[in-house]
């Protein structure tokens, strides 16, 4: 008996042993996660000095812009641009036609030009602002300061520039959603119906055995090497096709398959192991006796899988898919390999257009050595992080939706 107790209580010393283990693990995990986005936020916000090449009371005595008419702004731009400038403005679409909106925003990108000379993190803004100001005015008596989001809406809905203070990330998110549409779209029916075959209608034999294998390796190879495979059969092979050429939508002397399609594709073979992987074990785990009571009624094979298998399999292959789309939109090596531009203005019209993404942008700006492009790569990385916790909120809810659906039933 005094050995069976003694054993108890070292049994339990042993178990919360392992629960101190898991509990701290699990604190870890969270610590270095709120580093993270605490680390994403700190850049994102914070004051910055302001010079402007041309101040506004220069333009206007009050130097308030906006009391001024469509034609006053006009006016202005063509009393201080070149005249080259002028008819590229005209070329791309006539002033007299533009908004109020856009003649403004031209005349602060091209004749105020505001630059950002100095900026700071928030930390550095909420615990230094004392010394901040007080060096702004020793060292930049001409600056403006101010607080400032990085993220707004101007970020959100403009195209790409040069200058940190205009850049925005409309064109990389359309190109990352319809990549996005483009992948989902291809990997889940090819993904689901390879595990329906393997798990349902193939046989045990050794070439099923040795697909099977190869599947699980291939969720293990690096994306890069999907970014290579993509080049040689979207891009050069299948490039007529990808690029639209054989549709007379594109010209064939300028177009060379880098375009959306190839890059959905691609990411779609990334994923597919995936997506197979875990259909196969949503399918795996309903039970027999469901099968076995379509067969005792007299149902097909697939009858019994479109109507008892996959419904009861849905949940978790959706489970599955998620967790691999969240992969894909965050793939930034396939699609450097595949030909993403680094620097684009034009949105994206089709599938067959050349195309950025949000990781590339993000990527292309970490790399420049203005300490400005650090700021919009953190508002981008924020805009990354919404997208993706917006997809995935979705598609969680839809899953839901079917199981309720389905256990009403």
């Amino acid at each position: 008996m005094t050995d069976f107790t003694d054993n108890v209580k070292r049994r339990m010393k042993i178990s919360s042993g392992w629960n101190m283990v898991f509990t701290i693990s699990t604190v870890i995990g969270i610590i270095m996660l709120i580093l993270l986005l605490l680390n994403i936020i700190n850049g994102a916000f914070g004051y910055v000095v302001i010079e402007n090449t041309i101040e506004p009371t220069e333009l206007v005595s009050s130097g308030n812009l906006d009391e001024l008419q469509k034609e006053d702004l006009i006016g202005i731009l063509e009393a201080n641009l070149s005249k080259g400038l002028i008819r590229r403005f005209e070329n791309e679409k006539a002033l007299a036609d533009r908004s109020k909106t856009e003649i403004m925003s031209l005349v602060f990108e091209r004749i105020i030009e505001p630059r950002v000379i100095e900026s700071w993190t928030l930390s550095e803004s909420i615990l230094g602002k004392k010394a901040i100001f007080t060096h702004c005015k020793e060292e930049y008596p001409r600056g403006h300061i101010q607080f400032r989001s990085w993220l707004n809406g101007n970020f959100l809905t403009k195209q790409q520039s040069s200058t940190p203070e205009f850049a925005g990330i409309r064109t990389a998110i359309i190109g990352s959603f319809m990549i996005i549409i483009i992948t989902v779209l291809f990997a889940f029916p090819v993904g689901v119906s390879a595990a329906i075959y393997l798990e349902e209608y193939a046989t045990d034999n050794r070439f099923t055995r040795f697909i099977q294998v190869n599947i699980y390796n291939l969720s293990g190879v690096p994306s890069i090497i999907y970014g290579l495979l993509g080049l040689t059969v979207f891009v050069r092979w299948m490039g007529p096709l990808t690029s639209g050429i054989i549709f007379g939508l594109n010209d064939p002397s300028t177009s060379n398959g880098r375009t959306i399609l190839s890059a959905g594709l691609t990411l779609g073979l990334l994923i597919l192991p995936i997506i197979i992987i875990n259909a196969q074990e949503a399918i795996r785990a309903v039970p027999q006796s469901l099968r076995q009571a379509g067969y005792g009624v007299g149902a097909t094979k697939w009858q019994i899988i479109w109507s008892h298998v996959l419904p009861n399999s849905m949940d978790r292959i959706l489970t599955g898919t998620i967790l691999a789309v969240s992969r894909a939109i965050g793939e930034t090596a396939p699609i450097v390999v595949i030909g993403a531009s680094t620097f684009l203005s034009v949105d994206p019209s089709n599938i067959f257009s050349k195309f950025t993404t949000l990781p590339i942008q993000i990527y292309q700006w970490t790399a420049r050595p203005q300490p400005e492009f650090r700021h919009v790569a953190a508002a981008a990385i924020l805009v990354l992080l919404a997208m993706l916790l917006t997809m995935n909120g979705f598609a969680i809810f839809t899953r839901n939706r079917l199981n309720r659906k389905r256990s009403a039933n």
